[in-house]
Formats: structure tokens, sequence, C-alpha cells
């Protein structure tokens, strides 16, 4: 099932590309542009990089704000999507996280919405942490819970709560980042028909 899913998001991003906004609503019942722009309270700074920019909705509205925002993303297909939503106005490179091709200390913010493992990455946090200011934010939104029916059945049961379940994944998703040496908390927001995680991982101050 795994290997299926694997196969199927590696379309979605790519062949099928034109689809994702269509299946990315349909799965999280039409808020997943909603859960995408709640992370711009937590941004801090002018100079913003995204890392895995998709679509582009966020990249096009943080242009709208006057920031200095740049995108990357491994995708050529979502580049041009992208590129598109921005009227042509994005500056946007094709690349890994794990490979960030910016000099130090470039950015203010990194942020990311929904990214594939690779975010967890050793590699990755290493060049995210590089590529950010002393005191930058690297901000994650890896994941959102759907308040619905079905998953309160889910949790009844498996015998456990919510609550429980997301501890588990707070402590999963804050792990690699507090231990690539950025200090790190996980927050929480509440948002209409759904709970949203962030980790806010901070670089240091020298």
């Amino acid at each position: 099932m795994k290997a299926i899913l694997r196969f199927f998001f590696k379309l979605l991003y790519h062949e099928l590309a034109f689809t994702y906004d269509l299946v990315a609503a349909s799965v999280s019942f039409n808020r997943w542009k909603d859960w995408v722009m709640s992370v711009i309270p937590l941004i801090e700074g002018n100079r913003i990089l995204e890392i895995g920019h998709g679509p582009g909705h966020l990249h096009r509205l943080l242009l709208d704000r006057g920031l200095f925002t740049v995108g990357i993303d491994e995708s050529r297909q979502m580049g041009y999507l992208a590129k598109s939503r921005s009227g042509g106005a994005a500056c946007l490179a094709r690349g890994l996280a794990q490979y960030l091709p910016f000099p130090k200390e470039s950015f203010d913010t990194a942020v990311s919405t929904f990214p594939a493992d690779y975010i967890s990455d050793p590699q990755t946090l290493a060049e995210v942490k590089r590529c950010l200011s002393n005191g930058g934010r690297f901000i994650v939104l890896p994941v959102a819970w759907p308040k619905n029916p079905f998953l309160e059945w889910l949790f009844r049961v498996t015998g456990e709560s919510p609550y429980e379940a997301m501890e588990l994944v707070k402590a999963r998703f804050r792990q690699p980042f507090a231990e690539a040496g950025f200090k790190t908390t996980v927050r929480t927001l509440d948002v209409k028909s759904s709970t949203l995680l962030f980790i806010v991982a901070t670089k240091p101050s020298r």
C-alpha cells in the first residue's frame, strides 16, 4: 500500500500536477488553501524561502505582500504552475532541499507546507540551517487532522484519544529538528473543521 501511495503522489506531483489542486481540495474537505495560508502569521523578516512551493498559492501571496520570496521545488511541472499563478513574477529554482543552491544566511524565514519525508532528512535540515540568518525561522506545516466522524470512530476503535495520537506525532516531528541544532517548538492551531500542527525551528543566534 505504501508503494502504491508513493507512486500515486509521484504522479500527482509530476505528470498529473494539473490535477493537484482538485485532489488536495477533495481530501481536505476544501480547506487545503486555508491550511497552507495559516503559516503566514509565523513568518518573520522580509527574505523568505519556500521549500516545495507546489502550485504556488502561498508563493503568490507572499509576493503580493511585498516580501522577497524565492521558491524551490524538484518538480518541473509544479514550477510551471507556480510561475503561471504569479503572472511570471515568481523567483523559482528547480532542485532538491538537500542541496539548496543559495549562499549562507540568505533568508530570514524558510517555510514548507505539507512536504514529503525529505523535509526531516538531516541533509535538508543542515542546508536550511546554513541558508538561514542567525535567529532565522524554519516553519513547517507537516500534517492536519480533519475533524470528522470517521476519525473519531477510528480513534475509538484503536483505543487512542486524538490528544494521545497528537502528542506522539508532535514528538516524532520535533526530534529531527532538535537533533539538527534548531531551537524547536511544536504548536497546534484549531481552525474550522481541522487541527493543524506547526514546527517552528529557530536557528540559534551567535
